[in-house]
Order: structure tokens, then sequence, then C-alpha cells
């Protein structure tokens, strides 16, 4: 069983920046790590994924924004957020995957306004 623990969300002005971080009770050394976020009345999508073995995937959306990272030492994966933009708003959740388990993260809310 691993736990994820989502930190760093909050309420940004547009156009401003934040990290999200995700650590897990584990190891996540190898596993696919992953953002997804879900806005009110929409379904939870995939924001950016890396794999165990650091290659990264990413919505278009947030392309050139957006960039996932991980530590694996730390046990902890990363987004970090600029330009943000009111369509970035929902409650974003942390994914860890390996083989066929799969967790997530309680979620942090992310709200872009001004």
């Amino acid at each position: 069983q691993v736990q994820l623990v989502e930190s760093g969300g909050g309420l940004v002005q547009p156009g401003g920046s934040l990290r999200l971080s995700c650590t897990a009770s584990g190891t996540i050394f190898g596993w696919n790590m992953g953002w997804y976020r879900q806005a009110p009345g929409k379904q939870r999508e995939l924001v950016a994924s890396i794999s165990g073995r650091g290659s990264t995937n990413y919505i278009g959306s947030v392309k050139g924004r957006f960039t996932i990272s991980r530590d694996n030492v730390k046990g902890t994966v990363y987004l970090q957020m600029n330009s943000l933009n009111p369509d970035d708003t929902a409650v974003y959740f942390c994914n860890a995957a390996f083989r066929d388990e799969a967790y997530w993260g309680q979620g942090t809310q992310v709200t872009v306004s001004s």
C-alpha cells in the first residue's frame, strides 16, 4: 500500500505560478507518476506524466507552461505550473502506477482567479 500526499495548491492570480508536490509513503523508484485534474462538472483528465525512466508527457493545453519532475530519493513528484489561467482551476490529484497497482492522493485545490 502506498499513500500519496499532495501539497502546494492554493489561490493564485492569472499569470501566476504554483508548484505542487506529491510525496509517497514509500519508494517511487520505477513507478509511473502522473498529475490529473478535475474541474467542477468535468471528467478527471491526465495533465502530465513521468515514467519510471523519466520520460514526460503533457496534454496540449499545458505544454510549455507546466513541468513535471521527480525525486526518487525523496519519493516526491512535482508539478511546476507557470502562466496559470482560470481554465487551470481544478482539484489536482497525484497518481502512482506500477504493473497492476495504482494509487491516488486526496487532491489539492488550485484556483486561478483575480
